[in-house]
């Protein structure tokens, strides 16, 4: 039984990627956060069948005593500060957790675990003001934001630590992928909980930025089958995932809101307090690499991530109602 060891189990990609390896047959651990509350609902339905042990991306020790006692055969780091927004008012914290803290991860691996197979979650964001269209492993970086910043660090210094060290260390550029499992604060689960809100009469109306980005969004159920794929490779490497579609938020509100019956130009207003100081306008993935080397392809279209999330939001409210 292989042991799968995983920094942020608790959030979205996690809580997918633990279901996925749990189903492969893999041992898993989770590394959470010390903490006076159990923020666990994402993974509330697997807690009984994975191993939670406390470590902290911050705190290099930590991450060694973690490893150390769970001897990992494949180490995922999906954690980080991972709101693009937040990274703006908390710029230091993002450095910290997103760029640093894969350091730690990684010195860490290096000392305790070196055989292992190491997962590094870097993201589209890291292209910003994008040089080519679409983006694919070779497109240079142009980060515009300090999320997109410290991801760039992550992903670089995962590749200077797997040719330094001879390490099988690999970074997944992911593009946008969603589920009802995403936070309240991004903006595919803020429109989707708005449309059942509102068709609900919980809610009155909609507040967004640029309705105009474009994004290549996926489902991130599918996203994390990429991610055990190229850890199963004979040789370390990276590689872009996404759909190589986008479609802008305005798009994104049409769908959700049809779901429920509702026209999204009636609720939906713009609001320039959550544009961005510097907007990435269009990121779309080309994946040739992953869809050749990997045999990977999503298996969710846009449409259908927009109406599953719209479904769920639209079920808790109404329990919740209830």
């Amino acid at each position: 039984m292989p042991t799968a060891l995983i920094t942020g189990v608790t959030g979205q990609d996690g809580s997918y990627l633990a279901e996925l390896l749990l189903a492969k047959g893999y041992r898993v651990v989770g590394i959470v956060r010390r903490s006076s509350t159990t923020p666990y609902e994402r993974i509330a339905h697997l807690v009984d069948r994975v191993e939670l042990i406390s470590a902290d991306l911050l705190d290099q020790h930590s991450l060694v005593e973690a490893m150390a006692a769970c001897q990992p055969d494949e180490i995922y780091n999906l954690a980080a500060q991972s709101f693009v927004q937040t990274s703006w008012t908390q710029p230091v914290l993002t450095g910290e957790f997103t760029a640093l803290g894969v350091t730690r991860m990684l010195e860490a691996m290096r000392r305790v675990a070196p055989k292992a197979r190491f997962y590094q979650a870097s993201s589209s964001e890291q292209f910003g003001r994008v040089l080519e269209t679409p983006q694919r492993e070779t497109t240079p970086f142009y980060p515009r934001s300090p999320y997109g910043v410290a991801k760039v660090y992550g992903h670089w210094i995962t590749v200077n630590y797997r040719e330094s060290y001879d390490l099988y260390a690999v970074s997944g550029i992911l593009f946008n992928h969603e589920s009802p499992r995403r936070g309240l604060e991004f903006v595919t689960r803020k429109v989707t909980d708005a449309a059942a809100r509102i068709s609900l009469g919980f809610q009155r109306e909609l507040r967004l930025g640029n309705l105009e980005a474009r994004r290549d969004w996926g489902f991130a159920g599918d996203y994390v089958d990429a991610m055990w794929r190229m850890l199963q490779q004979a040789a370390p490497d990276d590689y872009v995932v996404g759909t190589g579609e986008t479609h802008s938020v305005r798009e994104l509100c049409e769908v959700a809101f049809a779901r429920v019956g509702l026209e999204w130009q009636t609720y939906v207003v713009q609001d320039e307090r959550f544009m961005r100081p510097a907007e990435v306008d269009v990121l779309v993935a080309d994946a040739t690499k992953a869809r050749q080397r990997l045999g990977w392809t999503p298996n969710v279209d846009f449409r259908q991530l927009v109406e599953m999330m719209v479904d769920a939001d639209l079920a808790r409210h109404r329990i919740a109602a209830r």
